[in-house]
């Protein structure tokens, strides 16, 4: 069973795999986004586990589904054949002849730490979260204290700026989470005037920082 958008999807290219244990999305044609992970790699084939319950695919969804994942050069998503590993367990897929369809370019941001106070409203019943963030950068921050939220769950935020500030707001997804329990969350809309307002503030910040390392370097230790 095949599975891709359309005959108007441009040539497929090789592509490095995502390894084992790493997490995935599954995306049908409906445009659903089914988080899963990578429970085994060969030689042209993977095998794909379904992390949350769902009903099972139908032929037609395997057909028109596309993975996608976060590579060294940003998001892939992959085509190539889709049949169920075990007709009995229809969680688990297998994914033969996998090849990139697309890559889409990140852009790449300065991170710094950061602790900033930051609502947040995700996960499957959009529950209220009061946390703060570890560190932020013009394209996510990662979040303390969300213990309630999953991989790919989408969240809507509140980033506090300091006082005088307007907070910047919009939304992401969760795309990691690290070995303290943080969450990573990738902003997939945001204003461009809110982005750069961000951005100047971690500019500014690093200023700050830049000149306390100055006075001590003047002042000694």
């Amino acid at each position: 069973m095949k599975f891709g958008r359309s005959k108007e999807q441009k040539q497929s290219t090789a592509v490095d795999l995502p390894g084992r244990s790493d997490t995935i999305t599954i995306v049908p044609l409906s445009g659903a986004r089914i988080p899963a992970r990578v429970i085994e790699t060969g030689a042209g084939t993977m095998l794909v586990a379904i992390t949350v319950p769902i009903d099972p695919l139908s032929n037609a969804q395997l057909q028109a589904l596309l993975i996608e994942f976060h590579g060294p050069n940003g998001r892939v998503q992959l085509t190539g054949t889709a049949s169920f590993a075990d007709p009995s367990d229809p969680d688990v897929l297998r994914i033969d002849d996998p090849r990139a369809i697309d890559t889409v370019q990140e852009r790449e941001y300065v991170r710094i730490q950061s602790a900033r106070p930051a609502l947040v409203f995700g996960g499957p019943e959009m529950i209220q979260i009061n946390s703060h963030t570890v560190d932020i950068s013009g394209g996510g921050f990662l979040l303390s204290g969300a213990d309630a939220l999953s991989v790919s769950d989408r969240v809507h935020f509140q980033l506090e700026l300091p006082e005088g500030e307007l907070p910047i707001t919009g939304s992401g997804r969760v795309v990691r989470i690290d070995p303290h329990g943080h969450r990573g969350i990738v902003f997939d809309d945001i204003k461009e005037l809110d982005r750069r307002r961000l951005i100047r503030y971690i500019f500014d910040c690093q200023r700050v920082e830049l000149r306390r390392g100055l006075e001590v370097g003047r002042h000694g230790d």
